[in-house]
């Protein structure tokens, strides 16, 4: 209940959210997802569109939610259309469930970012998004602040060290959920060392 309270009030902000940033599900107070641009001209993410899971437990903000990078193969079948500057029901009710828009047009896809602290399989090694460095004050749009600002600095174009084997452990997030059953426990059992913070 607190959840949906918090993510309505979220919802009715999301069409001021920064350039760059685009809301494109919002269909219920589970997971949302957010395309995110690198607006500057870091020539690693030129001209390309990645897309953020955000997936919510009851207890979301005291919890942190589960944020990762999916992949979306490209297509020219019907794709969601940005929310950010649309206006939902929710808007006007702040605890209604909230509504994605879908329109048929070009999908170039979207890969999942190559940086030293983002897996193939999309998980994300950020202290922000772990519990110890998770704060109730943060939101969805301060969470994608900074992921950009992450790819914005990263001069490296490489993988984590272990990136092929943790990725065979884990599984790979698609549009449609992990390829892996095994991957239900989520995210929250999974303990990173944040030992560099020069990427």
């Amino acid at each position: 209940m607190f959840a949906a309270k918090r993510l309505g009030k979220e919802l009715q902000k999301a069409k001021y959210l920064p350039p760059g940033i685009d809301l494109v599900k919002a269909d219920d107070f589970k997971e949302w997802q957010v395309d995110i641009r690198v607006l500057d001209s870091n020539p690693l993410y030129l001209n390309q569109i990645y897309r953020l899971s955000f997936i919510f437990t009851n207890n979301y903000p005291i919890e942190p939610p589960e944020v990762t990078f999916i992949y979306v193969p490209p297509s020219s079948s019907s794709s969601t259309e940005p929310i950010s500057n649309t206006q939902t029901h929710a808007q006007s009710q702040p605890q209604s469930q909230p509504q994605s828009q879908t329109t048929t047009t070009p999908n170039t896809g979207r890969p999942i970012p190559i940086h030293p602290h983002i897996y193939s399989n999309g998980i994300i090694c950020l202290d922000l998004l772990g519990s110890a460095g998770w704060s109730p004050v943060q939101s969805v749009e301060s969470v994608c602040m900074s992921i950009q600002s992450m790819l914005t600095g990263n001069t490296k174009n490489e993988r984590p060290q272990g990136d092929e084997a943790f990725c065979q452990s884990m599984g790979v997030r698609g549009p449609n959920g992990w390829t892996r059953s095994e991957r239900g426990r989520g995210l929250r059992g999974v303990r990173f060392a944040y030992d560099d913070d020069t990427v």
